[in-house]
């Protein structure tokens, strides 16, 4: 069956977890960033984090998270007592069937820990005026999901990796072309009762899986009101989309329909944060993002750049106002500062949870980041 984590927030702060971006840095290999999300995996188990998401990215050479599926199951058994899941996957690029016997794998090994976040990435949007194709992408370099805006990004549509994503990754014919469909069905294979024609379906070993699922999104389009309709949690990503988090969640909470798992609207926001024993350390940490931002926001990912790299960048006017709602958006600070950050962030959507994600250069400025929020968000430690 369907997990059903989610419940009613504490009295005090939210439960915070970590989205992690898997991000690539100069000088390091794929197996490096791999061994690095895998360090702060453990790190932030034993540090008290609720939650361990993993994002999903292709042809990104910015990232190694191009497959949430496995990166779970890497972080899953890397890890003791934090739920792990997909922040999000990709489901117009998989079958329901698929996802489910996958996941009631995953489950199998690591009962009741498993939060299943499906994105619609994968689906193919309305082409715009004089465009003969339909367009896919992935989380932070994302053309718009179907049935609304075509994004701000222009540059991002005429990108090699805008061309690619539509050559490799078409919608699967054998989904259904409606994504609440879709949603349906995994949730039926996983709760064991999905039939096919008379046939009843076993999804061995999805049946009957302990995952919770979740839906994804970052506008008021379908992703929200899917989730609504359907009774599920919702999260959405402020860190990356901050100007459309609050109809996103709206619009969420307009569609809610009480589930047999959850009762009430359960969000989770998330925010970009990069902590530091000083102001002026964290700000020596963060150099580096929006350059790697903008990247990805132009169809041009590339690896985390050195801070030597940065100080002899110079930034156009154009480019600068391009990342500088994810500069605003962004808590750089000491623990306190953060801390009141997200705590502002939590009141304005509302939010049940949060999820914090930092990329930095260092991995041990990351490290170090997480280490003194837990420590300022009194989370409980597992020493």
């Amino acid at each position: 069956m369907t997990g059903t984590d989610p419940q009613p927030r504490p009295a005090s702060d939210v439960p915070l977890g970590v989205l992690d971006l898997v991000p690539i840095s100069a000088g390091e290999s794929v197996a490096d960033a791999l061994r690095n999300s895998l360090g702060l995996a453990r790190h932030t188990d034993r540090l008290g984090y609720h939650r361990y998401w993993v994002t999903e990215h292709h042809v990104n050479p910015s990232t190694a998270g191009l497959s949430s599926t496995l990166l779970t199951a890497l972080v899953a058994d890397a890890t003791t007592r934090v739920r792990v899941g997909s922040g999000s996957l990709q489901l117009g690029h998989r079958t329901a069937l698929s996802v489910a016997e996958e996941w009631g794998l995953l489950d199998a090994l690591h009962p009741g820990r498993l939060d299943l976040g499906l994105g619609r990435a994968g689906w193919h949007p309305p082409a715009p005026a004089g465009d003969g194709g339909a367009s896919t992408g992935s989380a932070q370099a994302e053309p718009a999901e179907p049935a609304e805006p075509a994004p701000p990004y222009p540059r991002l549509r005429g990108s090699d990796l805008f061309a690619l994503h539509r050559l490799l990754l078409p919608l699967n014919p054998l989904n259904s072309p409606d994504y609440l469909d879709q949603v349906v069905e995994v949730m039926a294979l996983l709760d064991g009762t999905r039939r096919a024609g008379d046939l009843r379906v076993h999804a061995v070993p999805g049946r009957r899986a302990d995952v919770a699922v979740w839906v994804l999104g970052r506008t008021a389009g379908e992703s929200a009101e899917v989730a609504g309709q359907l009774g599920l949690p919702y999260a959405t990503n402020y860190h990356a989309s901050p100007s459309t988090t609050a109809d996103s969640v709206a619009a969420y909470r307009k569609a809610f329909r009480a589930s047999e798992t959850l009762a009430r609207p359960y969000v989770i926001v998330t925010a970009d944060v990069v902590v530091g024993p000083d102001d002026e350390s964290a700000r020596r940490a963060a150099v580096g993002h929006d350059r790697w931002s903008l990247a990805n926001r132009v169809g041009e990912p590339t690896i985390f750049p050195t801070p030597e790299e940065m100080s002899a960048f110079r930034w156009e006017p154009a480019d600068r106002e391009l990342v500088a709602d994810l500069g605003r958006a962004r808590l750089v600070g000491t623990p306190q500062h953060v801390a009141a950050g997200l705590r502002e962030v939590r009141g304005r959507f509302d939010a049940d949870e949060l999820l914090v994600t930092t990329t930095t250069f260092d991995q041990a400025d990351r490290l170090r980041s997480y280490e003194l929020l837990a420590e300022e968000w009194r989370l409980p430690r597992a020493d």
